[in-house]
């Protein structure tokens, strides 16, 4: 991320701002399409609302009404499919509001919190905002997360470790056995969040990695069972096609959550939201043959980009990472002049989401045209 300071010249420079949140960039949603084009650049499930889901939302109309503030009725639900009470699910407007919770219950000035760069966008506002300090340990050369490196950054200032599996954004995913080996190296008072936001797209696809982590296991007991300090992450937004209604959940120890629970903005979880997730909930056989459906599609897409000479990381989330560098902007520019909205991390890659089965010939014309344009030896091109 692009961090500036005000100048002279910028009205905000004679408010008493915070100089660090001044300097922050606001977060950028990805860019609307236009109606001839396709978006994807936000990793939305492309599938429309399930009508039983919209005819749950559309019966809560009590909007004069405060909801529970609590969500009692989804901590329930969850708590009983993941085998813990409910005071160790907590609800939010979707995981990155819990993971701000957690960034400030856990950090402030003269903290450091730990993670893998590049990860997901807002790790590094949510700890500036905080007040604490960020320590970015680079990825592997294969785009994961290094852990024995990021073990290695955890020091006495480190109030929190962020792992992401599958990272966003590049869809690559911790193995079980790497993870628990390198939650046996944390101090117990140091909290490890595991940020599973696309976990259910991981054993989805025809390149399924069942040795990945897996923070809630159907059948057995989730890893905050061996692990008190660990804090799993999951959303609604990504298989359940809930984005527009935010709301995620956290599993977790009841003493971390309710420290997060109190710095909550109270009521962020609409009733409609909760709702809608329960809905969803019970039409899940339903939604995740959807989420098949996209994983596979991730899988023929990865592949006919290897076979045009793309060198790119095998994902297993709803998204595929092209490492550009340097080139990043310009061919993000020309995807956009093609009709295809993608996330342009300059100067490192392009996310580019998985969307509509319309979608994925005009995405693969142009990617063939700028692959037979680069030069023989850029990174991005495989080696024959």
């Amino acid at each position: 991320m692009t961090e500036t300071t005000p100048s002279a010249t910028d009205p905000r420079a004679a408010l008493r701002l915070r100089p660090e949140i001044a300097a922050l960039p606001a977060y950028r949603q990805g860019k609307a399409a236009a109606a001839d084009a396709f978006k994807l650049s936000s990793n939305e499930n492309p599938f429309d609302p399930l009508p039983g889901v919209v005819d749950a939302v559309a019966a809560a109309t009590q909007f004069n009404r405060y909801p529970d503030a609590t969500a009692l009725a989804l901590r329930t639900e969850l708590a009983a499919r993941h085998g813990v009470s409910p005071d160790e699910v907590h609800i939010g407007s979707g995981s990155v509001a819990l993971l701000a919770q957690l960034v400030l219950a856990t950090s402030g000035p003269g903290t450091e919190v730990v993670y893998s760069w590049r990860s997901f966008e807002a790790y590094p506002s949510l700890v500036t905002v905080s007040g604490a300090a960020s320590v970015r340990v680079p990825n592997t050369p294969e785009h994961g997360h290094d852990l024995p490196a990021i073990a290695a950054a955890i020091g006495d200032a480190t109030s929190l470790v962020i792992i992401c599996s599958p990272n966003n954004p590049t869809g690559t995913v911790v193995g079980a056995d790497e993870f628990e080996a390198f939650m046996a190296t944390v101090p117990s008072e140091v909290i490890v969040v595991l940020d599973e936001a696309y976990a259910e797209f991981v054993s989805a696809g025809s390149a399924a990695e069942p040795a990945a982590v897996n923070g809630l296991p159907r059948g057995a007991a989730p890893l905050t069972a061996r692990h008190p300090n660990l804090v799993i992450l999951r959303t609604f937004s990504k298989a359940y096609g809930l984005a527009g209604l935010r709301v995620g959940f956290a599993i977790g120890a009841e003493a971390i959550l309710d420290a997060a629970r109190s710095t909550a903005i109270p009521l962020s979880v609409t009733a409609q939201g909760e709702t809608a997730a329960l809905a969803s909930l019970a039409a899940e056989k339903q939604l995740l043959e959807r989420v098949r459906t996209i994983a596979a599609r991730r899988d023929a897409l990865h592949d006919a980009l290897t076979a045009q000479g793309w060198a790119l990381p095998r994902s297993f989330a709803n998204f595929l990472w092209l490492p550009l560098g340097d080139d990043t902007a310009a061919v993000a520019e020309r995807l956009n002049a093609a009709g295809l909205v993608v996330r342009a991390f300059a100067p490192e890659g392009i996310r580019i989401s998985i969307g509509e089965e319309e979608s994925v010939p005009r995405l693969l014309s142009a990617l063939q045209q700028i692959i037979d344009e680069l030069a023989p030896g850029h990174p991005v091109r495989r080696l024959a």
